[in-house]
């Protein structure tokens, strides 16, 4: 079965916040970074992965996308330094290391 992914990026520490969904978290990444999605987080810059979720379902990824864009902005501000405390962008590292791929 196909993982799915609910990832966070953000703009900067602390900056501009977009929630999204997907079933291939690198190409995503990628389209994002490189700015080849129009819309909000090409218009906001939001190219760093600061947090992930893996799903095994569509379902329930739809479900917690939903949720956590209805969350307040300290509430997800708190998830991801839950993680991520310095906000890294983790892209490099889930990419180097072969992490998604193993997931699958």
């Amino acid at each position: 079965m196909k993982p799915y992914y609910i990832y966070i990026l953000a703009s900067k520490r602390n900056g501009t916040l977009y929630i999204g969904m997907t079933n291939d978290l690198i190409r995503r990444t990628l389209e994002h970074k490189n700015d080849l999605i129009p819309g909000f987080s090409k218009d906001h810059q939001t190219h760093r992965l600061v947090y992930f979720e893996i799903f095994n379902d569509p379902e329930n990824v739809i479900i917690r996308e939903k949720r956590l864009k209805r969350w307040k902005r300290l509430w997800k501000i708190k998830l991801i330094e839950q993680i991520n405390p310095e906000w890294n962008d983790l892209f490099d590292e889930i990419n180097s290391a072969g992490f998604l791929r193993s997931q699958e």
